[in-house]
């Protein structure tokens, strides 16, 4: 027989705590939380019906500071974005949106991310996954020459980052915010906003919310705005051109910032600074409080674009208009900036409740009252027209802005507050806007909640005005 071999000393107290030590590893692998270690891209998009691209998943914006510079001659941008997001999952990559432009680089918390281009995708690959719940920077250097969006959509109108004799004029709804910066393109992305241009001198450069703070810098003048309250991606704007400023405030003492251009026609027949204050104090009252720090207007000389638009704090116009169309973009203000769509489909929420609101403001000075606007315009309008088959409350991408959503929407406010009476629509509005301030919302919310106001069942009045094929019948 062979004699045992020797064991040398310790040997068996090593063994143990090579086995504890295993153990202890296992452990500590199974209690790991469930996907921590299987992190994942964020989804391309939200998933809106109508735009299935815009937004993006994985995360939520909280910020934005852009820093743009502009050349007029030449037409190019260049920028430097910067998004503060929280992440929603364990992220491994995530996309932003960003049409056109030609990126040089991505920076994941200060550090050289990777990146590709997807059509309107930026996928940005960090060094190191996110986790979820933590905060995290995103930086973006980019540049080139902004194109105008066209189509069906906007009346057929060129809309986003487009050209003027002097500068730009900027108006993005629904889909041209990422025409200028990388972002979360989608209204139910909102988030603050600090937003500095750097344009050559003699020229104004106006964006949202209040003014922080103007320089010249060599040959340039840097202008930096701050829109400290939530504004989806598409209300943003950075128009910049000869334009002559007034300041001062509303009656109700409300800030207002003007910025018209000296050259359009009929500037001197409407006293675009006069009516925004007025207008503005009136909805403060029908409405609930003005949301926003600043109320205004940017008139701009734009003969390519056909429309305004209810940029948050000042809106957009393209030439002087009358006062109804003032009324009808600061209504937005409330229903549609402070209160945005949970979905592009919810347009209605926007759209039909300000023509109302010019309807509103017809009856307050005395012209018609909004029951004989709504005759007029139901009457106007005849049964085989293609008007009465579109749903207001789900109207199709390249319809989202036919005349059935501003109009019929507006026939539908009307024909609600003849149904529950001035009481309890006019408690309904200021609670609508109070309830979902700084949000979103849908169309079904809002109906509930005018079904919870006014202790009524409504389904059946907001099917025949919104939905129903076919010119509805008068009782």
């Amino acid at each position: 027989m062979r004699p045992a071999p020797s064991r040398s000393p310790g040997s068996r107290s090593t063994r143990i705590l090579a086995i504890a030590v295993a153990m202890a590893s296992a452990c500590v692998i199974s209690a790991a939380p469930a996907g921590r270690h299987h992190p994942t891209p964020g989804a391309p998009g939200i998933g809106d019906s109508y735009f299935p691209g815009l937004g993006n998943g994985g995360f939520k914006v909280a910020h934005y500071d852009l820093d743009i510079g502009y050349a007029p001659d030449s037409g190019r941008l260049d920028g430097r974005t910067t998004v503060h997001a929280r992440a929603t999952q364990d992220l491994s990559a995530f996309d932003l949106d960003l049409q056109q432009l030609t990126v040089s680089s991505v920076q994941v918390n200060g550090r050289r991310a990777d990146f590709t281009r997807k059509g309107d995708e930026l996928l940005i690959t960090p060094r190191h996954f996110i986790p979820k719940g933590r905060s995290f920077t995103t930086t973006v250097t980019y540049g080139g020459i902004p194109q105008p969006l066209s189509g069906p959509i906007v009346f057929g109108s060129k809309y986003g980052w487009m050209k003027t004799r002097t500068g730009v004029f900027v108006a993005c709804e629904p889909n041209a915010a990422s025409t200028w910066f990388p972002s979360s393109d989608h209204p139910s992305e909102k988030a603050t906003f600090d937003i500095t241009v750097k344009a050559p001198k003699g020229l104004t450069a106006v964006s949202n919310g209040r003014l922080v703070s103007t320089r010249t810098r060599g040959a340039s003048t840097v202008t930096h705005w701050r829109e400290s309250r939530p504004m989806a991606t598409y209300l943003a704007t950075a128009t910049i051109g000869k334009l002559d400023v007034r300041t001062g405030r509303t009656p109700g003492g409300i800030p207002v910032y003007t910025a018209i251009d000296p050259t359009l026609p009929n500037r001197n027949h409407t006293d675009v600074f006069a009516l925004t204050s007025e207008i503005t104090d009136y909805w403060s009252k029908v409405f609930g409080p003005y949301p926003f720090e600043e109320t205004g207007a940017i008139v701009d000389d734009m003969p390519d674009a056909s429309f305004s638009l209810e940029v948050q704090s000042k809106p957009v116009y393209s030439a002087i208009r009358g006062e109804t169309t003032i009324a009808h973009e600061l209504a937005h203000q409330w229903f549609g900036d402070s209160v945005s769509v949970a979905h592009w489909k919810d347009i209605w929420l926007n759209e039909g409740f300000a023509t109302y609101a010019q309807w509103l403001w017809d009856e307050h000075k005395g012209r018609r009252s909004a029951h004989d606007s709504f005759r007029r315009y139901y009457d106007s309008v005849k049964s085989d027209d293609p008007f009465w088959k579109i749903d207001v409350a789900d109207p199709q991408r390249d319809t989202m802005f036919s005349g059935a959503v501003y109009g019929r929407g507006a026939m539908a406010l009307q024909a609600l507050r003849e149904r529950i009476g001035d009481q309890a629509f006019f408690r309904l509005l200021p609670a609508w806007t109070s309830r979902h301030r700084y949000g979103n919302a849908s169309v079904g919310q809002f109906i509930a909640l005018a079904e919870q106001v006014s202790g009524q069942r409504l389904g059946d009045l907001f099917h025949t005005w919104l939905s129903q094929p076919g010119k509805p019948a008068l009782s």
